[in-house]
């Protein structure tokens, strides 16, 4: 497969979703939805929407409902988790997508609200976009719910934040933190596409089981990024999370470990993959790609 080829459209479809279905920027109050839209157009890969449009093709031919809501209310969740782990009382940094950060192109109040104002909004789409199927509109919102809630999202964030500065984070707290404050916004994605596409129960399990590796091989790119590629390639400020004692992989294993430990996840993720209908060739190779980032 071609990979970047195959990448484009799903992408292109992204992008449409989000500039038509977010406030425009004229909307009172503009300071508000311009901050909205600068943090959501600011870049980045939109692996999850991506993902969750390629679970939802799984399902040809009986598709349950137009996966593109779902894709954007995804994202918008995803870019407030970034506005506000950006924030001076949180990991107070000035980049982001390899732009300046929501509170340093507006303020930290404006950059709070669009942060909420995003969140919000993904619960809208869901509840509108989905109106017509309530029962999907219904599985949409609580995958939603529960993968960005306190147990999941937040929870991962806030352990996160207890972490730092531990000389020596434990396995189990690693794994807590990035199974929920990574992993659980990648495998809602690939569900939430499932569901959208119409799997069955069975091809639902796998994707959840996928989605959970493959966050975790994400995670472990990332955190090995942080350490081997300079701010300008890696969009965000680079060795950020080592000089704030950040619990990683790589603080954990080292970065050999690490390396491993991407590539075993990515693996794992691949196979779960191959068992969907028609063998998924397109979640294969972004699982592929993936692990290939960290080497």
């Amino acid at each position: 497969m071609d990979f970047p080829a195959a990448f484009k459209p799903y992408l292109r479809r992204v992008e449409a979703g989000l500039d038509r279905l977010l406030p425009d920027a004229a909307t009172p109050p503009g300071r508000l939805h311009a901050a909205m839209r600068y943090s959501i157009s600011a870049g980045g890969k939109r692996i999850r929407p991506v993902l969750l449009l390629a679970a939802a093709n799984l399902g040809k031919g009986k598709p349950a409902g137009d996966p593109i809501a779902a894709a954007v209310a995804v994202e918008c969740i995803h870019t407030y988790s970034l506005i506000h782990d950006d924030l001076p009382c949180m990991d107070d940094d000035d980049l982001r997508r390899g732009k300046p950060t929501a509170h340093r192109a507006f303020d930290e109040a404006t950059a709070l609200l669009a942060g909420d104002a995003l969140l919000t909004h993904a619960f809208a789409l869901l509840a509108t976009r989905y109106s017509r199927k309530p029962a999907l509109a219904t599985a949409l919102a609580a995958e939603l719910a529960e993968a960005a809630g306190s147990r999941r999202l937040i929870g991962g964030q806030m352990a996160d934040l207890l972490a730092e500065g531990e000389k020596v984070a434990s396995a189990d707290a690693i794994d807590f933190i990035h199974l929920n404050k990574t992993a659980a916004m990648i495998e809602a994605s690939l569900v939430m596409g499932g569901l959208c596409g119409g799997l069955d129960r069975r091809a639902i399990s796998t994707l959840r089981a996928a989605g959970r590796s493959l966050g975790l091989a994400f995670q472990a790119v990332d955190d090995i990024l942080d350490v081997t590629v300079d701010t300008a390639r890696l969009g965000k400020t680079a060795g950020k999370d080592v000089k704030a004692g950040k619990a990683t992989f790589v603080s954990l294993y080292g970065l050999e470990k690490a390396r491993k430990l991407a590539a075993g996840h990515s693996a794992a993720a691949v196979r779960r993959f191959r068992k969907l209908p028609g063998g998924a060739p397109f979640l294969v190779a972004v699982a592929e790609a993936l692990a290939g980032r960290g080497n």
